[in-house]
C-alpha cells in the first residue's frame, strides 16, 4: 500500500467542495470548536483512527462556544479534504441539540451515539468514521465543521451527505470548524 500511496501523493481532493463552502451553509464563523484530544491543526490521536489501522474507531471528543441565539439545531460534517479522489470523503454527518454544550468521545457512533445525537449517513455508512488513509499517501486534514441552523431539519435525512447537504435550508446563525491530521 505504501507504493499506492506514494504513486497517489499528488492526487487530492482539496476543499472547496466541503459543506463549509456550500452556499446554503454560508453564515458569521462566530463559534469556535474545540477538542480535548488535539488542537486545532494537531495530530488526532491512534484511538480516532479506524479499526483496520489500529484505531478504536472512537469520536472525539467536541466542545463549541456559547451558540447564537436563535440556534433550533446544530449540523456536524467531518470530511477528509486530502482523498485522492474528486471530492472530500465525508466521514460523519449529524445532528445534534444545541442544549448540548459538548460531545464525550464516542458520542457520534452509530449504534449507541450520545445524548441529543443523530447520526446520519456518511460517505462510509452512518456514524462516525475514523481516518484511514492510504499507507504514504501523507498527511490527511479531517475537517470538524459544526453548523449553527435557525430551523431543525425535521425527519432524519436517508439520502447521502452529497445530496442531503445542498437542501439545507438557513439561515446559519454560526459556524465554526477544527482540522485535525492524520498519517499512515
Amino acid at each position: 500500500m505504501t507504493l499506492l500511496g506514494r504513486l497517489l501523493k499528488n492526487r487530492r481532493a482539496g476543499d472547496a467542495d466541503t459543506a463549509w463552502n456550500l452556499p446554503n451553509l454560508q453564515g458569521p464563523e462566530v463559534l469556535t470548536l474545540t477538542s480535548r484530544s488535539f488542537d486545532d491543526g494537531g495530530v488526532m490521536p491512534l484511538e480516532h483512527s479506524a479499526k483496520p489501522v489500529g484505531g478504536s474507531n472512537l469520536s472525539p471528543q467536541l466542545a463549541w462556544t456559547t451558540l447564537p441565539a436563535g440556534t433550533a439545531e446544530l449540523l456536524l460534517v467531518v470530511e477528509d479534504i486530502d482523498v485522492p479522489v474528486g471530492k472530500p470523503a465525508v466521514h460523519c454527518t449529524a445532528l445534534i441539540d444545541p442544549a448540548a454544550a459538548e460531545l464525550a468521545p464516542g458520542a457520534l457512533a452509530a449504534r449507541e451515539p450520545g445524548k441529543g445525537v443523530r447520526v446520519l449517513r456518511s460517505t462510509l455508512g452512518r456514524g462516525y468514521h475514523g481516518p484511514a488513509p492510504v499507507k504514504g499517501h501523507g498527511p490527511h486534514h479531517y475537517v470538524f465543521q459544526l453548523f449553527a441552523l435557525a430551523a431543525p431539519i425535521g425527519t432524519t435525512p436517508t439520502a447521502r451527505p452529497r445530496a442531503f447537504l445542498p437542501t439545507v435550508t438557513g439561515p446559519v446563525l454560526g459556524r465554526g470548524r477544527l482540522i485535525g491530521v492524520y498519517e499512515r
